[in-house]
């Protein structure tokens, strides 16, 4: 994809930041959490990336939770994470960093977790993301990828009149392919709220 495509797509989200938390409504996203917790997966002291952690949401909550974890929200909109850092309630131990999931600024198994939640869909280049995804994340380590899907497609679904490039859809099955081609097992599949999947791979 283009530059003047990821630019697009920035200035996006840039424009959609402050009111990001009032058109996703809190209670949708304190759901979608409540029932992720219930399948992750953490060592004593969690290392976790959030990638495109938007407003911080799902950090604050975890820090909350795990008094001894440490994570940084990766997102490609500056105004998303000035709104993040706004909000962020343990900045002792979440930090946010900007930039391109094509190309994290991590480096090797630094993490023993990393989420991304309803943001793949945006993502051009999905096997790009998850090989970098299989490089930062620790041998042994989980991945939770929570995005609409469509369920019986042997394809990915595009959808390009909500989004600059388009929205992609994908079922299990082809998010379990894509997560084969880098290295990344697929161990489980849960829907936590309507067409909204969580897939759980292992590096």
């Amino acid at each position: 994809m283009t530059e003047d495509f990821f630019n697009q797509k920035q200035r996006l989200f840039d424009r959609w930041a402050p009111a990001y938390d009032i058109i996703f409504t809190t209670i949708f996203y304190q759901s979608l959490h409540k029932r992720l917790l219930e399948y992750i997966e953490f060592p004593d002291f969690p290392n976790v990336l959030d990638l495109g952690c938007g407003t911080g949401r799902l950090l604050n909550r975890l820090a909350s939770l795990f008094p001894k974890l440490h994570g940084i929200g990766f997102d490609f909109s500056p105004e998303m994470l000035s709104q993040a850092k706004n909000t962020n309630r343990y900045p002792y131990r979440i930090n946010y960093v900007q930039g391109n999931v094509e190309s994290l600024p991590f480096t090797e198994h630094k993490f023993d977790a990393i989420f991304n939640s309803i943001s793949f869909l945006h993502y051009p280049n999905p096997e790009t993301v998850l090989s970098e995804i299989k490089r930062v994340l620790r041998p042994g380590g989980y991945y939770y990828l929570v995005d609409y899907t469509d369920r019986w497609a042997i394809e990915p679904t595009i959808k390009s009149n909500m989004s600059p490039g388009g929205l992609r859809f994908y079922s299990p099955i082809v998010r379990e392919d894509l997560g084969k081609k880098v290295g990344l097992n697929c161990v489980g599949h849960h829907y936590l709220l309507g067409p909204v999947l969580l897939t759980i791979f292992q590096g």
